[in-house]
């Protein structure tokens, strides 16, 4: 971390009374950790929209395995993506239902369009992208 600056911020009274019970939920020291939190998530999530740095997301799938021939699409979508897709998991939750987890790096756009061709993929019951950051842009 670099040197600290401190800076004062004003807000509603009614804002902070409802943000300092989030602060304690979240386990936060400080109302500084808290805002330190806020200001780098919007600023992956700019990091996701302007696509100008490598982003990192984590997507998982839930699917019945019963499905004819979800696994092989699922496998062939990820191959195709070979450049973007780093790892995956595959866990068998029963005798019928998959979950997979998929690690992907790349641009926003590229990360969003590989997962929404996964999600989409018939048989999957519920998946999930989560967006973050490679951090080596936030300090």
């Amino acid at each position: 971390m670099g040197k600290l600056l401190r800076f004062g911020v004003s807000l509603d009274a009614a804002l902070l009374k409802k943000f300092d019970p989030f602060i304690s939920r979240m386990g936060y020291k400080s109302r500084s950790e808290a805002i330190r939190d806020l200001i780098r998530e919007r600023l992956v999530a700019e990091e996701w929209e302007t696509g100008k740095n490598p982003t990192m997301g984590v997507l998982s799938l839930v699917y019945s395995h019963d499905v004819r021939e979800l696994a092989k699409k699922l496998t062939d979508i990820q191959h195709h993506h070979l450049g973007i897709i780093l790892s995956t998991t595959h866990i068998h939750m029963d005798e019928h239902n998959c979950l997979e987890v998929v690690i992907l790096k790349g641009s926003g756009q590229e990360i969003n369009k590989v997962a929404n061709q996964l999600l989409s993929a018939k048989g999957v019951k519920h998946g999930k992208l989560i967006m973050t950051t490679t951090g080596s842009h936030l300090d």
